[in-house]
């Protein structure tokens, strides 16, 4: 990290999450550089991209918390977003070219009776200005370069999907969905279902797994509680991402070993898997529960320094 003079400075340690709303026009790289220079926290990541067009809660891990990111990547999602009819886009938003257009606009009945076939498990192609990876390089990077690309189907999960409003021009929906859905795609398929094309026009994401828009913070309360508060006043523990997790709790002795990167045997039957594991309110490790044998041993997967 550098100051305005390019001279390095040491950051602090700050280990935690923070539900930030992203505004619209900044991608994610950039909020967490913000984030970073506001906190002065010497490690900062992010979990899971917004698009610069799209608003809404973007997570971000500070220091130990980055160890966590895996989780809040595979979380539930919640969006809300606006699909206008009448036009395809090269990026399947407002920011591409228009490729297509069309006359038709559904019935307000026509929509509602197509939702259901967008619910469930079913397979979608991402869009090609995507950040998905092609021979090592992003899918957007070769589309702006004028290279042909080939996005392959894949299988994502829908949860639920539901109309909000429709104007005739613009439905407005509500979607919550599972890792790697792209609501891009989930609007362009729409439109192509009710015999038209159309493109997303607005995208807000309203939940990230445990984080909603009422524990979200924009970056200028972000930098006024920079200024005014100290970061354990603010910051949310480690474990928010955590408590779908089984946690266990052991004694400091056997904390030591932990984190350590030692295995521990326990008496105590556990089924098996990922567990947490606790003294007291702090975070140990992320351990896999090894039943093999006619003992339960615990295997450090994710040790943490706090």
């Amino acid at each position: 990290m550098s100051d305005p003079n390019g001279r390095k400075r040491k950051g602090i340690k700050l280990d935690g999450w923070l539900a930030i709303d992203k505004p619209l026009g900044m991608g994610s790289t950039q909020v967490v550089g913000k984030c970073r220079w506001l906190t002065k926290a010497q490690k900062v990541g992010h979990g899971g991209t917004l698009d610069p067009l799209a608003t809404g809660i973007l997570p971000i891990a500070f220091g130990e918390a980055t160890k966590t990111i895996p989780f809040i990547m595979d979380a539930r999602k919640t969006y809300e977003f606006t699909v206008t009819f009448g036009e395809a886009r090269t990026t399947d938003d407002g920011e591409g070219e228009v490729t297509r257009t069309s006359d038709i606009r559904p019935a307000e009945q026509d929509i509602h009776a197509a939702l259901p076939d967008f619910t469930g498990r079913i397979t979608q192609v991402p869009p090609i200005y995507s950040a998905l990876k092609l021979d090592g390089k992003r899918a957007y990077d070769l589309a702006r370069a004028g290279i042909d690309v080939e996005m392959k189907p894949r299988e994502v999960d829908i949860f639920s999907l539901e109309l909000l409003s429709y104007d005739g021009q613009q439905a407005s929906l509500k979607v919550s969905c599972g890792k790697g859905t792209y609501v891009r795609s989930l609007a362009r398929d729409l439109a192509v279902k009710l015999g038209t094309v159309g493109f997303v026009s607005k995208l807000r994401r309203t939940r990230a797994g445990p984080f909603g828009l009422n524990e979200s913070i924009s970056l200028e309360k972000l930098e006024e509680l920079g200024h005014s508060a100290p970061p354990e006043e603010w910051i949310l523990p480690i474990v928010t991402v955590l408590d779908d997790i089984l946690a266990l709790a052991v004694t400091e002795d056997q904390a030591e070993l932990l984190s350590h990167g030692q295995r521990l045997e326990i008496e105590s039957p556990l089924p098996q898997g990922i567990i947490r594991v606790m003294t007291g309110t702090r975070l140990i490790a992320l351990c896999n529960v090894d039943t093999t044998s006619e003992k339960t041993i615990l295997i450090p997967v994710r040790v943490f320094n706090v």
